[in-house]
């Protein structure tokens, strides 16, 4: 059965919820997944399966529980599914200061009313769009949120209210962790 590249995103790590890097590679690769890789300790992870993407997600979110008391929501995007995130993205000149464009992957679609709620905090220059998964295509179910603040993200009050203000569970990564991703998962593909 052929194998499939995940990239495991987890939501809300950094700052109390502390999810160790090589701690959880150890245990992903105890559990059987195949080649996990991690990258940096704001939790990221990817590993090759032939389990599918439910799967994968319970039996990780069982594995991080009982190990790290992590409960939280877990995203699992196929390479191919991330390639298309990448290419999806509404703001492509942002990527030129990739710190200041994230992507967010969405368990659902924000209503209107967040939307407006949110651009109506948006200082001139920001950006915010959502392009929404289709589960027919190859590109999955995920919908996927870009936010572009060139002023920075630190001081940006869209930014601020976005986690609360869109009203869906999401996970976002700026883009220097979407390519890096993008480039290990790719990596992963290439093996046997």
């Amino acid at each position: 059965m052929a194998l499939t590249t995940y990239l495991l995103l987890f939501r809300g790590v950094g700052g109390a919820t502390i999810l160790p890097v090589g701690p959880l590679k150890e245990a992903l690769t105890k559990a059987g997944f195949k080649d996990a890789t991690t990258y940096i300790s704001s939790g990221n992870a990817l590993v090759r399966t032939t389990l599918s993407r439910e799967e994968t997600i319970a039996k990780v979110a069982a594995l991080c529980k009982k190990k790290f008391a992590f409960d939280k929501a877990i995203f699992a995007p196929t390479a191919a599914e991330w390639q298309a995130v990448m290419n999806a993205n509404p703001f492509p000149k942002a990527t030129s200061t990739p710190s200041l464009l994230h992507a967010a992957l969405l368990e659902d679609v924000p209503t209107t009313a967040a939307m407006k709620a949110l651009l109506a905090v948006a200082v001139e220059g920001e950006q915010l769009a959502v392009v929404k998964g289709d589960p027919t295509k190859r590109c999955g179910g995920y919908s996927v949120a870009y936010i572009h603040t060139p002023s920075g993200f630190g001081t940006s009050k869209l930014a601020a209210k976005f986690d609360k203000g869109l009203g869906v569970v999401n996970t976002a990564r700026n883009w220097n962790s979407v390519v890096k991703l993008h480039e290990l998962a790719q990596g992963l593909e290439e093996l046997p």
